[in-house]
């Protein structure tokens, strides 16, 4: 009867081929805006990246021969996570334009005492980025961007190697987003801030004009009510700007990945 005979090669070879893609879908889940939230439990984040990993492995490029307890292997592993967390963050950056853009329009209609702790994150934000987060998480997953995400994972392994190294100018794309994310979240709410603005002039002509008039006992209610109109006006072209923001960030994860 022959026995099967395993070397300690063949061991790591088959553990680095599932161990070391693991750690890049479980850091881009766990950084990922919806699945990142502390809305979904950590484990059942951790089962559905085994999922993930089980099903993409079979297709995936062939991965170094590391040993387990070697420093190689844990060098391997850090990039890993650096990688897919990088890819996580990439993603918060678009969702956090609407979170911005509502805390702009909160000040502006006076509602920025309006908050409410964000059970996703687990901090305080204005009532309108709350409502603003809600709609946009529900219009990433009408669109399939979540899809996207998998597909540019998978793909991130053959166009950015396990072994082949992180790259300098990942952290700046990085880092030169951020003037994205507030130039996009500035003419996202431009139109409501405009119209607020003349509210505010309106008002102050009216205290010039009537002195005796209590602008604090009128103006506090009607600029609330007002920009809660405005606000609901200016909802109305919200799906073109999605569509262009969401579009633009998702090919940015494309290029950040090198994909195609």
């Amino acid at each position: 009867m022959a026995v099967l005979e395993l070397t300690d090669a063949q061991i790591s070879t088959w553990v680095a081929s599932f161990i070391l893609p693991l750690f890049r879908v479980t850091a881009v889940l766990m950084t990922m805006p919806i699945f990142g939230t502390t809305l979904v439990p950590a484990r059942i984040r951790l089962y559905f990246a085994l999922a993930i990993t089980v099903v993409i492995v079979p297709g995936l490029p062939p991965m170094p021969e590391v040993n387990a307890l070697d420093l190689k292997a844990l060098l391997l592993i850090a990039e890993q996570i650096i990688i897919g967390a990088l890819f996580g963050m990439a993603l918060q950056l678009f969702f956090q334009i609407f979170v911005i853009a509502g805390q702009i329009v909160a000040i502006q209609m006076g509602m920025a005492f309006a908050s409410m702790v964000d059970p996703a994150n687990g901090v305080n934000v204005a009532v309108v980025s709350q409502f603003l987060t809600m709609l946009v998480t529900l219009l990433f997953l009408a669109i399939n961007g979540h899809l996207v995400v998998f597909e540019v994972l998978t793909e991130s392994f053959t166009t950015l190697p396990v072994g082949g190294g992180l790259l300098v100018n990942h952290f700046w794309d990085l880092a030169g987003r951020l003037g994205w994310v507030l130039g996009a979240a500035m003419l996202l709410v431009l139109p409501a801030i405009t119209a607020l603005l003349v509210v505010n002039i309106a008002f102050g002509v009216m205290t010039r004009a009537a002195p005796q008039l209590n602008i604090f006992s009128i103006g506090f209610p009607l600029t609330l009510v007002l920009g809660l109109v405005i606000f609901w006006i200016t909802l109305a072209d919200i799906i073109p700007h999605y569509h262009s923001l969401a579009s633009e960030a998702l090919q940015w994860l494309r290029e950040l990945a090198r994909a195609r």
